[in-house]
C-alpha cells in the first residue's frame, strides 16, 4: 500500500523542497533546513494555521482522497461467459448489447422510474453546487436520474424567510427543485436532504408541503467526514446571519477577533454544521413526522462509519421500511472536507459495501424487510458501476456518483464559455467550433427540447457523458450475458488478490468456477 503523502498534496497548493526525498512516516523533507519559507503543509501551516487544513482553492473544486487502500475496485475482474443469456432469448440476433435494460424502478410502490440506476447524492450549500445548479438539475433531470438537494441550503439562502425558527420560504430552495422539474420527462426524482440545522429550521415539511417534493432523504453525518458540514463564508454580514441562524461560525462574527481580524488577517470564515445523534426512537419518531408531513418516499443516507453504526442504518431503515439507504464510503470526493480527514476517516468504499452486502443477508435469511440499497464513493466510470451492483447483489439496486456528475457538468459549462470566446484547446478543436460539433449530443437535444428553451451546457455536459455510461454498463452486461439489472450477480465478479478475497467473498481468480471446470473435464 502507498502511504498518504502527509507533507504535500495540490488539493492544498503545498509540496516539499526535496520533492520525493521524504520520510515515508511524516512526509518531511529528510533534512528541513531553518531557511526554507515553507513549502510543505506544516511550513504553510506555520503561516496561516488553520486554513492549511481544508482543500483550495475554495468554491472553485472538489477534492477526493489520495489514499491507496489495500483493495479498491481495481482488485476485482468482471467474468464474462460464451454461453447463455440471463433476460432475453439465448440467440445471437437478440442478446446483443443496446438490448441490454437498465431501467430501474424505485419505492414503496415502484413509483420512481429511472433511466440509469443513478443517483447524484447530496450535493448542497457548497458554492461550486450554487453555482452549476442549472447544469447540474437540467442534466439529471434529462438522464432520467435521481438528484439529490443537499444540507444546509435554506440556512445559507440569504434571501430566505425564517418566522419562530423555522423556514416560511427559500427562494434558493425553490430555484433548485423546481429547474429539476421543469426539465423532467417522468423519469428520476428530485430529493431534499436535511441534517441537524435542516432539521431545526423544518426544510422538509417546506419542501413537501409548499414545493411539492415527494422524496426526503435524512442524513447521518457527511461522507467524507466525521464532523459537520463545512464551508467559507466571505462576508462578516453573512457570516453574523448564520451565526443567529444556529451555525457555528469561526471566528465568532459577533466577537472581538473577527471585528480585529477579518480582511487583514484572515480572508474568511468558517460555516460549521452540527453533528447528529442517531438514536433508534429518535430515528423512528422523524420518520413518521415526515410521512404524516406527505412525504411520500424517505431514504437515508449514512457516512462511512464503524461498522456498529452501518449495522445500525440497516436495521433502522429495515424497521422503517425506507424506500432507499445510500451508504457512502470513503474514497469518494466533495466540496469542502477537512483534507487529512478525507484521507484518513472511514471505512473505504470495497470494504463498506462487502459488510453492507453481509448485513443485508443476515436480514433477508430472517425474512426481514431489506430496503434497497444505493452505494456511493469514488465511482466515476461504467466499470465502476457493473463492479458496485454486482458487488452488492441483489441488495444494490443504484450506484450515488456526486463528485464525476459535477466534473461533467463543470466541464461542459466551461468549454460552452470557450466556444463563446473562440478560444477552445486543441483537444475540443479536433471535434470542430460549435455546439453543435464540440457536444456528440447537443444537435439531438436541441430538437427534442426545442420547446423548454436552450439547454445550458453543463447539462449537455452531464447528459452526453450519462450516455458514455449506459453505453459502456450496456457492453459489459452483455459480455456476462446479464440483460437486465435484476440478474446481476456476484457470481460476475472474480477478486484478483488474496486479501479482496477475504474482505468480500467473492472467490478469488483462480478458484472461480472450480466446481463446474471439474464437471466439464472430469474429476
Amino acid at each position: 500500500m502507498t502511504l498518504t503523502p502527509t507533507n504535500k498534496s495540490g488539493a492544498t497548493g503545498s509540496r516539499t523542497r526535496l520533492g520525493d526525498d521524504v520520510n515515508p512516516q511524516s512526509g518531511l523533507c529528510v533534512v528541513c533546513q531553518d531557511d526554507c519559507p515553507g513549502y510543505c503543509e506544516v511550513g504553510q501551516s506555520a503561516l496561516r494555521g488553520p486554513e492549511m487544513i481544508y482543500p483550495q482553492p475554495y468554491g472553485h473544486m472538489t477534492a477526493a482522497a489520495q489514499k491507496d487502500y489495500p483493495v479498491d475496485f481495481s482488485h476485482f475482474s468482471i467474468m464474462g461467459t460464451a454461453v447463455g443469456a440471463h433476460g432475453v432469448d439465448p440467440d445471437p440476433d437478440v442478446a446483443i448489447f443496446p438490448n441490454v435494460d437498465l431501467s430501474a424502478t424505485l419505492g414503496h410502490d415502484d413509483g420512481i422510474r429511472l433511466k440509469l440506476p443513478l443517483v447524484v447524492p447530496g450535493l448542497g450549500s457548497t458554492d461550486i453546487a450554487r453555482r452549476h445548479w442549472e447544469g447540474l438539475a437540467v442534466g439529471a433531470a434529462i438522464s432520467g436520474i435521481m438528484l439529490t438537494i443537499g444540507e444546509n441550503v435554506v440556512g445559507m439562502d440569504e434571501a430566505a424567510t425564517i418566522n419562530g425558527g423555522r423556514v416560511v420560504d427559500s427562494p434558493e430552495l425553490r430555484r433548485r427543485v423546481e429547474l429539476y422539474r421543469r426539465w423532467s420527462q417522468g423519469y428520476g426524482a428530485v430529493v431534499v436532504q436535511e441534517n441537524v440545522e435542516d432539521s431545526r429550521l423544518g426544510v422538509l415539511e417546506y419542501a413537501v408541503r409548499e414545493l411539492g417534493v415527494e422524496a426526503v432523504e435524512l442524513k447521518w453525518g457527511q461522507k467524507r467526514r466525521s464532523s459537520g458540514g463545512e464551508v467559507k463564508i466571505l462576508d462578516a454580514v453573512k457570516a453574523r446571519t448564520l451565526r443567529e441562524r444556529g451555525y457555528l461560525v469561526l471566528p465568532d462574527p459577533a466577537g472581538h477577533d473577527a471585528d480585529l481580524g477579518f480582511g487583514r488577517a484572515f480572508p474568511e470564515f468558517e460555516r460549521h454544521s452540527r453533528v447528529g445523534m442517531a438514536s433508534r426512537e429518535a430515528f423512528h419518531e422523524r420518520v413518521s413526522q415526515l410521512r404524516a408531513a406527505g412525504a411520500k418516499y424517505v431514504f437515508l443516507k449514512t457516512g462511512a462509519y464503524r461498522p456498529a453504526d452501518l449495522a445500525r442504518a440497516v436495521k433502522f431503515a429495515s424497521e422503517a421500511r425506507l424506500d432507499l439507504l445510500t451508504v457512502d464510503g470513503a474514497g469518494g470526493g466533495t466540496g469542502m472536507s477537512p483534507w487529512r480527514m478525507m484521507n484518513e476517516w472511514g471505512i473505504p468504499t470495497v470494504y463498506i459495501e462487502a459488510l453492507t452486502y453481509e448485513y443485508c443477508a443476515r436480514l433477508a435469511a430472517r425474512g426481514e424487510y431489506v430496503p434497497p440499497i444505493a452505494i456511493a464513493g469514488g465511482f466515476s466510470l461504467e466499470d465502476h458501476l457493473f463492479k458496485a451492483l454486482a458487488l452488492g447483489a441483489p441488495y444494490v439496486k443504484m450506484v450515488g456518483m456526486a463528485r464525476a456528475a459535477l466534473t461533467a457538468t463543470m466541464v461542459g459549462r466551461f468549454v460552452g464559455l470557450l466556444i463563446d470566446e473562440g478560444n477552445l484547446p486543441k483537444h475540443v478543436l479536433k471535434h470542430g467550433h460549435t455546439r453543435e460539433q464540440v457536444f456528440a449530443h447537443h444537435l439531438k437535444l436541441a430538437e427534442e427540447y426545442r420547446d423548454l428553451g436552450p439547454l445550458p451546457d453543463g447539462a449537455v455536459g452531464l447528459y452526453t457523458y450519462t450516455s458514455r455510461l449506459a453505453q459502456g454498463l450496456r457492453q459489459l452486461m452483455a459480455g456476462s450475458r446479464r440483460f437486465s439489472l435484476t440478474h446481476m450477480s456476484r457470481n460476475d465478479l472474480a477478486s484478483l488478490t488474496k486479501e479482496a478475497a477475504d474482505a468480500t467473498g467473492i472467490p478469488y481468480v483462480m478458484d472461480v468456477d472450480a466446481a463446474e471446470v471439474d464437471a466439464i473435464l472430469g474429476a
